[in-house]
């Protein structure tokens, strides 16, 4: 039987960031995105947060108008993003916590089928053609709720097991069993969404280094990237950073 696929979204927030830390017009993360989907990027990810520290409205409505794979648009529920997201229709949207004084999304998104603005937001998205994803933390009965939200897709937050990857490679096995853990939560949680039906996405904190672990979950359908695809570019520039790691993904389960 082939192997599915697996679509790579090339989150370019952090291109944004350096920007922004002049608050100047360079470097351009819509230029960004034109060389991610030459190196092979499917889709393009940013996160319109609130604050606006680093993506601008500015950004998301250009890139509407020229990324040629999928946009993928993240976004908090009831921070006001919903109607500019119900003007451009991006292809997707993945539904976020967000917390604005993070340095980084750090957990997923707690939902209820209580939780009226959340059903709100799903509706409306998906009412106009949009995909809907849910960041979540890879817990069995939370898969199980975003199921019951109707929601098109989840993405597993992989950070807890990315963290403890690390530490595992770094320490030897002293950290070994805590990364095991950390898997097995994740390989149970794609079991549940294959089960239901439920698309199967992941990300955060995925490098080049521990990308071919994740790759044997059950219908793993996309990994969406960033910090480590434009870390890399820093060095090589971001065509050969996203070509990089389209190759380990392309390679298979290590």
């Amino acid at each position: 039987m082939a192997r599915l696929v697996i679509h790579l979204g090339v989150n370019i927030d952090h291109v944004a960031t350096v920007r922004q830390a002049r608050l100047g017009i360079e470097p351009d993360p819509v230029h960004a995105s034109v060389l991610a989907e030459l190196g092979g990027a499917d889709g393009i990810t940013v996160h319109l947060r609130a604050d606006r520290r680093h993506i601008q409205e500015r950004d998301v409505r250009l890139l509407a108008a020229s990324v040629r794979g999928t946009l993928n648009l993240e976004m908090a529920v009831g921070e006001g993003v919903l109607d500019l997201a119900r003007e451009l229709r991006p292809q997707e949207a993945c539904l976020v916590p967000e917390k604005r004084e993070e340095l980084t999304t750090e957990g997923g998104l707690r939902i209820r089928t209580s939780d009226q603005d959340l059903v709100t937001t799903i509706g409306v998205l998906q009412d106009q053609g949009t995909l809907v994803s849910l960041f979540i933390e890879p817990d069995e009965d939370t898969v199980r709720t975003a199921a019951e939200l109707k929601a098109d897709a989840i993405e597993l937050h992989t950070g807890s097991w990315a963290n403890a990857w690390h530490r595992a490679h770094k320490d030897g096995g002293a950290e070994a069993a805590a990364c095991e853990h950390e898997l097995r939560r994740l390989e149970r949680a794609a079991a549940v969404a294959a089960e239901l039906g439920i698309r199967l996405h992941a990300g955060h904190g995925i490098t080049y280094h521990n990308v071919r672990d994740l790759l044997h979950l059950p219908l793993l359908c996309a990994l969406n990237i960033g910090h480590s695809i434009v870390s890399r570019a820093v060095l090589v520039g971001i065509e050969r950073a996203v070509r990089d790691m389209r190759n380990l993904i392309s390679a298979g389960a290590a």
